[in-house]
């Protein structure tokens, strides 16, 4: 199983989270410190752990990431779209790093869409092969 599209997938993830904590700091918005840790473990650290283990034990892997991307998306879509909070793209508090906190949002919310996508088709077919 190729494991580019997972390697580019969370690459583009890693960059536009980047990207995000940069907004969230020139806009002023603070986490709670269960968000933070949720933030540094489910939607950072989990997608690269997923890659690091679809190198040794694939089907675990691809499962990994279907399942921190998940994790991920269900937090930034609530977050950023449904709790009305500081943390909300129609509620953020003045700045300049408003629009960059809006699109990086967006983003990514896709790529962790796509990343559910990825690692659950690649865990899939892997299980149809080995069973």
């Amino acid at each position: 199983m190729a494991i580019a599209p997972a390697v580019l997938l969370v690459a583009a993830h890693a960059l536009f989270l980047l990207a995000h904590e940069v907004a969230h700091r020139g806009l002023g918005i603070d986490l709670a410190p269960w968000q933070t840790a949720y933030a540094y473990v489910v939607i950072a650290a989990g997608p690269l752990a997923a890659l690091v283990l679809a190198r040794l034990k694939p089907r675990i892997g691809y499962a990994l990431l279907a399942l921190a991307m998940a994790g991920a998306l269900v937090f930034t879509v609530y977050h950023h779209y449904v709790a009305v909070s500081p943390d909300h793209v129609a509620h953020l508090p003045p700045g300049d790093a408003r629009p960059l906190f809006g699109w990086t949002a967006a983003a990514l919310a896709v790529l962790e869409a796509g990343g559910v996508a990825v690692g659950w088709r690649a865990h899939a077919r892997l299980r149809r092969f080995s069973a």
